[in-house]
């Protein structure tokens, strides 16, 4: 079998910036970069980080008026951010407000993780809601003026 090189490995990683970006589309199915570090500089996502943003993440975007759209969400292995899988029935807008949104949610959360107990969650213990909360506040700045026309990758 013949290894063919998979789409996100053949995004230029050396001038990829925080962001949201279209990954691919696949049919009725479209999978957002949501690019919270530079990738290779050294400042990648803490993991009990990773993991408190992922379970407020997932449980927002699978709360609100978007939820039936929503496929995926899950961490990049590099650390650097986030996939989100949709339906193709969102507008770039409405992404970039459900993200926007999502990051004040997870900025201002207080209160039990969802999803964080031993019978919920394969890793339950490796949280870190301070840490989620800074990274929300971060990534939430990087896209404040974020545009539809902006998620397409720099070539």
């Amino acid at each position: 079998m013949e290894l063919k090189q998979i789409a996100s490995f053949a995004v230029d990683h050396t001038k990829l910036k925080p962001g949201i970006y279209v990954s691919r589309v696949d049919g009725d199915a479209v999978t957002y970069d949501l690019r919270m570090r530079e990738p290779n500089k050294g400042d990648y996502l803490e993991m009990a980080s990773m993991h408190t943003f992922e379970h407020l993440f997932a449980t927002y975007a699978r709360s609100g008026p978007c939820a039936d759209s929503i496929i995926y969400i899950g961490p990049m292995g590099c650390r650097t951010g986030f996939y989100m899988v949709t339906r193709d029935n969102l507008s770039k807008q409405q992404v970039i407000q459900l993200i926007q949104e999502m990051c004040a949610f997870v900025a201002d959360f207080h209160g039990p993780i969802p999803g964080a107990t031993e019978k919920e969650c394969g890793n339950y213990r490796e949280q870190d809601l301070e840490a989620a909360r800074k990274d929300a506040i971060r990534f939430g700045k990087d896209i404040a003026n974020w545009t539809p026309e902006k998620m397409e990758y720099q070539k």
